[in-house]
């Protein structure tokens, strides 16, 4: 493997000589190995420290990989699994895929297909797709809001999920387009099929290419077994497509044609491989301004844009936040130990009044961070006033309008109060923390990497 490799990977296997060496490969390929011999050291490792990757056993004594998958997706959803298996057939593929799992690695392994998978899943990691993970196979539990254009979004959901166009989701990042491709799987006659999703934003061609269409052995370096891609182990079920728009033209050619004959060669193959797949893209981009420009095909728009569904932004159904505010304080209490929490009026208007960015998925950060850090069981304006301060790059507002100071060396910038705040917030959260890094930027509203990155540039680290 040509490319030089770094990253934090967490290796959980219950075998010693395994660990061992796999521990020398990853050495020496770039990689930081952390090795854990069963599930709960791994839980305890992820706690403890930055992982950007974890490869686990499928069978192993006591919580199996499959059940640490899933409690890696509830306490650190951005961290993408690998699982290894000595049984590894399409169907346990599907069942991991459909569990979470970000790929699987067939034992015994080939060195240069173990590196190839963990690339794919460093460069997911370092471009996550918009977290959305479904708590019900409700329609309401899925997509919530009681909104006129939430109720319109979810009636046209409901009519599309009973035929097999394709559909394309629109709208802003953070509004739920994951969430309402998954209601249409669950709502409709595929719900007992796989969900497969794909983050295409996360990958450069050559990858995005083999993790579409799977590969036939010796198709590249490193293709050491046949390996079916996310448009095989989606068959009878739903591929969602996130991020379509910034698929390149050489595969978007593809694409058109599994889109139109439902049928694709694996990379390095010539056999014709037959799929039933339900599509459901989504972009928040403008595909129309890429026909225009030239960098989107036109025939593949009409193609994914059969049902076209937008997504309605937070602030232009500010009606929906008291629900969406009761839901996010309920999860994150029972989640995070603590009592349960309400809103008192002004708590719940200044909320309102906030633009929201981010859309939901800001949202559901700022009240995780809220439930964390306040006291009492009330929160008021003067709670969501406080968080609001302690963001990153965000500056409180002033107590009163003091002079400004002439300009002069030691005057106060812009720049360097900005960057007091963001210091203080940032020793604020480890502190609250308990120095869990993981936890810190939940409450912060940030991702992992960003964290490590200010944590760095404050000489914090």
């Amino acid at each position: 493997m040509s490319d030089a490799l770094k990253g934090h990977v967490l290796v959980v296997d219950d075998d010693p000589a395994l660990l061992k060496v796999l521990g020398a490969l990853l050495t020496q390929a770039g990689l930081t190995p952390h090795p854990a011999s069963n599930a709960k050291d791994a839980l305890a490792l992820l706690a403890r420290r930055p992982i950007d990757v974890v490869l686990s056993d499928v069978r192993m004594p006591g919580m199996s990989g499959m059940e640490l998958l899933a409690e890696v997706g509830r306490g650190w959803p951005d961290v993408p699994v690998l699982l290894m298996t000595a049984h590894g057939t399409v169907p346990l593929a599907v069942e991991a895929m459909k569990a979470g799992a970000a790929d699987f690695v067939l034992k015994p392994f080939d060195r240069e297909e173990l590196l190839f998978t963990l690339k794919k899943a460093l460069l997911q990691a370092s471009n996550p797709p918009e977290p959305a993970r479904a708590e019900g196979k409700a329609l309401d539990s899925l997509l919530m809001g009681q909104s006129r254009a939430m109720t319109e979004v979810k009636a046209l959901l409901v009519k599309a999920a009973q035929g097999t166009a394709t559909v394309l989701l629109r709208g802003e990042s953070g509004t739920g387009k994951e969430l309402a491709a998954r209601a249409l799987h669950e709502n409709s006659p595929r719900r007992s099929g796989p969900f497969v999703k794909l983050h295409c934003a996360a990958l450069p061609d050559t990858l995005l290419e083999s993790e579409l269409f799977g590969y036939e052995k010796g198709a590249f370096t490193g293709a050491a077994t046949r390996k079916p891609g996310r448009v095989e182990l989606a068959h009878g079920g739903t591929l969602f497509l996130d991020e379509i728009g910034d698929v390149s033209p050489a595969v978007q050619v593809k694409l058109l044609r599994v889109l139109q004959e439902r049928e694709f060669e694996r990379l390095g193959g010539t056999q014709t491989v037959k799929v039933d797949v339900r599509f459901v893209a989504a972009t928040h981009q403008s595909l129309e301004d890429g026909v225009r420009r030239g960098t989107f095909r036109e025939d593949l728009f009409y193609r994914l844009n059969v049902v076209p569904l937008w997504l309605p932004t937070l602030r232009e159904r500010p009606e929906d936040i008291a629900l969406l505010a009761r839901h996010f304080l309920d999860v994150h209490a029972k989640t995070n130990g603590r009592p349960p929490f309400s809103l008192s009026e002004d708590g719940l208007r200044a909320l309102q009044t906030q633009p929201w960015p981010g859309n939901v998925r800001q949202l559901q950060n700022f009240l995780e961070r809220l439930v964390v850090l306040s006291d009492g069981p009330v929160l008021t304006g003067a709670d969501v006033a406080r968080e609001l301060s302690r963001q990153p790059g965000i500056a409180p507002p002033p107590v009163s309008a003091p002079l400004l100071p002439s300009p002069s060396s030691d005057s106060v910038t812009l720049e360097s109060r900005r960057k007091d705040v963001e210091k203080e917030a940032l020793v604020d959260a480890l502190k609250r923390a308990g120095d869990n890094r993981t936890l810190a930027a939940r409450l912060l509203g940030v991702s992992r990497r960003t964290l490590y990155n200010k944590l760095e540039e404050h000489g914090l680290s």
